[in-house]
């Protein structure tokens, strides 16, 4: 497809739609493609081909210089079109898939230059993507060999049409289930479908007819899904090699539990494990605490059902539940498999495939979870609701899932905005608990904040605004954030070493650190420091200069003499 813009225009453009280089994009100026298609490993296109393709796939922009995308354009194609390209990639990357892999060429309107748009498709499961004998991935600002554990996500990629929760399990019968386990599952089974017209037939179906209406079994077969959800525990084995354990841990106390199936009843057991004492929060506009349970059990439930469904059992690992201080981790193995989390907080988005298509059904028809999307949302939304830090998949990769549940608040000043602020839309919300934990947002969303007056502060160091403060009766708070007028500081070294004659530089960082602005951390407090000596000694305060004697730790400062 061919556009035409300006030079501008298309660095513009550019910069919009590929903002930084990573495991998705990729700049290179080159002006000349005789050797970059195919030349030396680790540097060429088709290596950057394999790198892209390993992870999620991606484009490469080729005529465009790095950082700043400036359109330099390439003036030497050699024998090579974006037709012909395509085939000699193909050739020189075993195992990339044909579908997807293309050139999109612009040209300058002004300029003539000339770039192209290499798009790059995700790798076919199981089948890591070559170049010059090696699968690669991109390492920082560098192309390294795939990495061991990289790899290993992709050989056990799901296949088309393939379940491992599906399979039927040929030693397995109906006495391998826990009776408790499928009284339970009757039960959830016959609420859920209290509408339906059949529903007075369920007392009677027999074990065997339930369990397939139920997606538990298929034809009678005992399943893998049916093993996890309603086994014995004592029939784990047949599960073997995979793993089916869920283990709780309280590192504080070196407590550690494991549970297994059948995970109808033992996630119940888990969340009892999990302590839950009330807590008290404090409006600003109110005369009575906010008074609730430290962790909501509708919120812990459905983090633990998730990691049941949606773990790969492949990768033979538990699932693990790591109670801290002030949160909750679940762990499961196998990255996030539909899209990203941040697409599901709307609550608009519906899955388009499951790595478990069989056991998450078999959840659904037991309520245990749903499958239209709402789960995700619904935490996002208990936990603005509570006034409590919104959940985060921060920590989440290409292996394995992580999801962090807050149990109390980080932030006084975003709990009260939060309780006072009940009209704030979901993204502002999104992005004040982002920077609450000091985690990276948008140069957009900055703006965004700034502008409704919700944060204030330099990059990365934001925090809550003079406005938000008024509001949430936290003044005092917003004037230690945004520290003195630097004239205070330097009066204060002036007058400090009139009083004793000299001062170390210990004694002058000591007498200044607790004085500084909270949103500084110890490093950039120090520099501070060192930038207000700097200025008394060259610029002064009020005609008066300090300057230092000696070297090292014996090192002292004193003023100048006035006639100086």
């Amino acid at each position: 497809m061919n556009r035409s813009m300006t030079a501008s225009e298309l660095q513009a453009w550019l910069r919009e739609r590929f903002p930084v280089e990573n495991e998705r994009h990729e700049w290179k100026a080159w002006r000349s493609l005789k050797s970059s298609v195919s030349g030396r490993k680790g540097e060429d296109l088709v290596s950057y081909v394999s790198a892209l393709a390993n992870m999620d796939g991606g484009c490469v922009v080729i005529g465009a210089q790095d950082k700043t995308l400036a359109v330099t354009g390439i003036e030497d194609f050699s024998d090579y079109t974006p037709e012909n390209v395509i085939h000699r990639v193909l050739g020189k990357a075993p195992g990339l898939p044909s579908m997807g892999l293309r050139v999109e060429v612009m040209q300058t309107s002004d300029t003539g230059a000339v770039v192209w748009l290499v798009h790059v498709p995700r790798h076919a499961p199981r089948q890591p993507v070559q170049a010059h004998d090696k699968a690669w991935q991109r390492d920082g600002d560098s192309l390294v060999e795939l990495h061991r554990d990289r790899l290993d996500v992709i050989l056990v990629e799901p296949l088309a049409n393939h379940d491992w929760s599906a399979v039927v399990v040929p030693r397995a019968s109906i006495t391998d289930l826990d009776p408790q386990a499928l009284a339970l599952a009757r039960q959830k089974f016959a609420d859920r479908n209290a509408t339906k017209p059949w529903f007075k037939d369920i007392a009677g179906w027999s074990n065997t007819a339930f369990l397939d209406k139920a997606r538990l079994t298929i034809n009678g077969g005992i399943t893998r899904t049916a093993l996890l959800l309603l086994g014995r525990t004592e029939c784990v084995h047949l599960l073997s090699p995979h793993v089916a354990e869920i283990s709780w841990k309280l590192p504080e106390e070196r407590a550690v539990e494991h549970f297994g199936p059948p995970f109808l009843l033992t996630t119940t057991e888990v969340l009892k494990r999990i302590r839950n004492p009330n807590i008290k929060l404090f409006p600003a506009t109110r005369l009575l605490a906010e008074e609730m349970p430290k962790y909501d059990t509708r919120v812990i439930l459905e983090a633990l059902h998730n990691c049941v469904a949606h773990q790969d059992y492949e990768r033979c690992a538990r699932i693990v539940v790591e109670e801290r201080r002030g949160h909750v981790v679940f762990q499961n193995a196998g990255g996030f498999f539909d899209g990203q989390p941040e697409q599901y907080l709307a609550g608009d988005r519906m899955p388009g495939r499951y790595r478990n298509k069989f056991l998450t059904a078999a959840m659904v028809e037991l309520d245990m979870i749903d499958t239209a999307g709402f789960g995700i949302h619904e935490m996002f939304s208990t936990q603005r609701r509570r006034f409590l830090p919104l959940p985060d998949y921060e920590q989440s990769n290409a292996q394995n899932v992580v999801l962090k549940i807050y149990g109390q608040a980080i932030d006084e000043n975003y709990t009260r905005l939060l309780m006072e602020r009940s009209d704030l839309p979901l993204e502002h919300v999104l992005w004040l608990d982002r920077i609450q934990k000091k985690l990276k947002v948008d140069h957009a969303q900055v703006a965004e904040l700034r502008k409704a007056r919700l944060i204030e502060g330099r990059k990365p160091n934001f925090y809550v605004s003079a406005k938000v403060a008024d509001l949430t009766n936290t003044r005092a708070q917003y004037s230690k954030n945004k520290g003195l007028d630097d004239t205070f500081y330097r009066k204060l070294v002036i007058e400090h070493i009139a009083r004793f004659g000299q001062s170390t530089g210990a004694e002058l960082r000591l007498l200044l650190l607790s004085k500084l602005p909270d949103s500084l951390d110890f490093e950039q407090k120090i520099n501070k420091v060192r930038n207000l000596l700097t200025a008394l000694r060259r610029h002064g305060h009020d005609g008066r200069f300090i300057v230092c004697s000696g070297k090292g730790p014996k090192a002292f400062w004193q003023l100048t003499p006035l006639d100086e």
